[in-house]
């Protein structure tokens, strides 16, 4: 019985990876229970086929730690001649009721933020992500942003 549980995990883990076709990088970076404002989470992507264009997504997941209904986040793209290109993004993460957004069964949710679409590559980048979120009618950033626990960066090709 063990050995036809074993094999039914490893097909179905087969079949799910199998069925994300569209995924050349997925990587996520843990930083622990909460994101503090310094913290930059870096990506390192790797040198892609400049002929093709490709859609670009910011992944995190948090959990019901995670006290905001948006996040901003400052996401800086590093051209392989040093240009880069700097963004404040803004992304809702619960519902009004405060009930989180994204995917997942448990307390732990995954949410895939759109980034950038239809971009080509021309040699090796670096993606850096920060978070920038603040309390109403406050100046300084929030120094720890509790609930988020890993930050990841997917490309996938486009249609």
């Amino acid at each position: 019985m063990r050995l036809k549980n074993s094999a039914l995990l490893l097909l179905v883990a087969i079949l799910f990876f199998s069925c994300d076709k569209k995924r050349v990088f997925d990587e996520y970076k843990s930083v622990g229970n909460g994101w503090n404002k310094d913290s930059i989470v870096t990506f390192n992507l790797p040198k892609l086929d400049s002929t093709k264009h490709y859609n670009l997504y910011i992944n995190l997941r948090d959990n019901n730690n995670y006290q905001y209904n948006n996040i901003f986040l400052i996401v800086a793209m590093e051209k392989p001649n040093g240009f880069t290109k700097v963004d404040t993004l803004e992304y809702q993460m619960a519902n009004s009721d405060g009930t989180l957004l994204g995917d997942g069964f448990s307390d732990i949710k995954e949410s895939k933020l759109f980034y950038k679409e239809n971009v080509n590559f021309n040699g090796k980048y670096k993606i850096y992500i920060k978070q920038a979120v603040r309390e109403n009618g406050k100046v300084p950033g929030v120094k720890l942003l509790d609930g988020i626990t890993d930050v990841g960066f997917r490309i996938e090709k486009k249609d």
